[in-house]
């Protein structure tokens, strides 16, 4: 695609690429994995799909002058041979180590329908500033606005949450929308969720795009319930941490093999970790692109001359957020 990656060395001499160029940089690889899942669009066949972008990430990850490794990707889920846990991407060796958590496509079932919400996903942040799961595959999770930072106990029973939240939101329950993913191990949540009054926007996959609603207002939703998958919840922290709002998250093991797997590691499915616990440090950065049309942005649109794109950029470095339109040209012969 002929990247332009932005490159800080003339001004660090340690050819480490300044905090605010990271979210330009990141939205190359980005772009590049929602550009290669685009072909894969309503094909009905998730793991080519998944398996494309995933193949580009790595790809555009690797040309990064960054020292950069793999804490949350595909490999150990999806037993995927590229992007798994540990992996080192970047054409750097030396200097600062990043911790990357990677979503090639969030949303697979998306891609696969040719449904929307389909988006290529990337968070980064220092090396120990960002929690790991591994191997835990889901998470249950809880976001909403900054206003309710503090106010919910996750302990509480969801008829009490939804009241205290609906109080710092300054509105009734019953003007309450809750996201939730739609899954069988959800009925309970969302009957719940019905009977405190408050309303439900049930969704078969896409909970980044539904975490990040949460924290901003004026969205139309007002807080994101239910388990997901570990990935996506390490990247809609860093998103959240940036952003200000609520984010809270507990180890959820759904499989036999996961729950082994966790308790072998000693990990606390009882704890729900603070976004702060999850993405520490001053400097966080989330990129995502959308490749099928969906909640936060547009997907890839594909023109005569050019491809369009659409990338959410999220620093807690910078403490914005923008929506940036990307237009590569085509080479089309006169």
């Amino acid at each position: 695609m002929g990247q332009n990656i932005v490159n800080s060395t003339k001004a660090n001499p340690e050819c480490e690429i300044r905090p605010e160029d990271f979210v330009y940089n990141l939205r190359h690889v980005t772009e590049d994995a929602a550009l290669a899942a685009y072909e894969w669009i309503g094909r009905g066949n998730k793991e080519e799909g998944d398996g494309a972008a995933v193949d580009a990430m790595r790809t555009a990850l690797n040309k990064l002058p960054i020292n950069g490794e793999i804490a949350i990707g595909e490999g150990e889920k999806d037993e995927a041979p590229m992007l798994y846990h540990g992996e080192k991407v970047g054409s750097k060796k030396t200097g600062t180590v990043y911790s990357i958590a990677v979503d090639p496509v969030e949303g697979t079932s998306y891609l696969a329908k040719g449904l929307t919400n389909a988006m290529a996903v990337i968070a980064l942040a220092k090396k120990g500033e960002m929690f790991d799961p591994t191997p835990s595959f889901y998470m249950d999770k809880f976001a909403a606005q900054a206003e309710a930072k503090g106010l919910i106990d996750m302990s509480w029973p969801t008829e009490k949450k939804l009241t205290v939240l609906a109080k710092a939101l300054n509105k009734p329950v019953r003007d309450l929308t809750v996201f939730v993913l739609e899954k069988p191990r959800h009925r309970k949540l969302v009957d719940e969720i019905y009977q405190a009054g408050a309303k439900v926007a049930l969704y078969p996959a896409g909970d980044v795009a539904g975490a990040i609603m949460a924290a901003l207002p004026n969205t139309g939703i007002d807080a994101l319930m239910g388990t997901g998958g570990s990935p996506e919840g390490i990247i809609s922290a860093t998103a959240i941490s940036a952003i200000g709002g609520v984010f809270n998250a507990r180890i959820d093991p759904q499989l036999p093999s996961e729950k082994v797997a966790v308790e072998k590691a000693g990990l606390n499915t009882e704890h729900w970790y603070d976004v702060d616990e999850l993405i520490g440090g001053e400097e966080a950065h989330f990129c995502a692109t959308g490749i099928t049309t969906g909640l936060l942005f547009d997907g890839v649109e594909r023109c005569e001359h050019y491809d369009r794109l659409e990338t959410l950029l999220i620093s807690k470095s910078t403490k914005g957020r923008q929506v940036l339109t990307t237009y590569i040209p085509k080479n089309v012969k006169d």
